[in-house]
């Protein structure tokens, strides 16, 4: 794909939905870690479920540590692999405490030695809570940047570095929203809606689909 038609994707997105965010409530950068940690394999409505209860309770570092696995496990146990994310979840929440004076770092390299934190969950924190310029690349942005042609890769880093060459400077930091967006709602896994998707006329995928059945 040559960037000229990058560059009419991203603009046509951003005409569609000039301020997009994240579909997580949160009210804080310490909740929106939480629950993307739990968004891990889980829906974001389900995790939003999930947190309106936690977050009336416990919803700093120091309430979640006093919780302790065994309290928060209640609160979340509708999330897949509830036990594991619980445990990651009040550790990373001492961790905060003990290394960070309670507030959330916004390091890469801080935010991945965090219990639970890999490069993607970074990545949402550090677009979505501070504004850096980061594309998370998760299930749905792997499938419509390598079904569009926008970046093609085996990888989610692969994807992530070429989407992070690629992608016009004034789309940056909203690209990771579009595209999960698009993924989510238009370009599906099993059929793409391609007659309503607003990038169509410049998408590269072979097998567009013309009509609802």
């Amino acid at each position: 794909m040559n960037a000229e038609k990058r560059a009419a994707i991203f603009r046509r997105l951003a005409e569609e939905n000039p301020t997009p965010r994240t579909e997580l409530v949160y009210h804080s950068p310490f909740e929106l870690l939480v629950a993307v940690i739990l968004s891990a394999q889980a829906t974001d409505k389900s995790v939003n479920a999930a947190t309106a209860r936690l977050f009336a309770a416990a919803n700093t570092p120091a309430a979640i540590s006093r919780l302790g696995v065994d309290g928060l496990k209640p609160y979340i146990r509708t999330i897949g692999l509830y036990n594991n994310k619980a445990k990651n979840i009040v550790a990373t929440a001492r961790t905060l405490l003990e290394r960070h004076d309670g507030a959330v770092p916004r390091e890469r390299a801080a935010l991945e030695a965090l219990p639970g934190v890999g490069r993607k969950t970074a990545n949402v924190v550090l677009n979505t809570a501070f504004g850096e310029p980061t594309i998370a690349v998760d299930t749905h942005i792997f499938r419509v940047a390598n079904r569009t042609r926008l970046a093609r890769g085996k990888t989610p880093r692969e994807i992530e570095d070429k989407l992070n060459r690629t992608t016009p400077g004034a789309y940056r930091r909203d690209a990771h929203h579009w595209l999960i967006l698009l993924g989510r709602y238009v370009c599906k896994a099993r059929r793409p809606e391609c007659w309503r998707c607003p990038i169509a006329e410049w998408c590269e995928y072979p097998d567009k689909s013309s009509s609802p059945r």
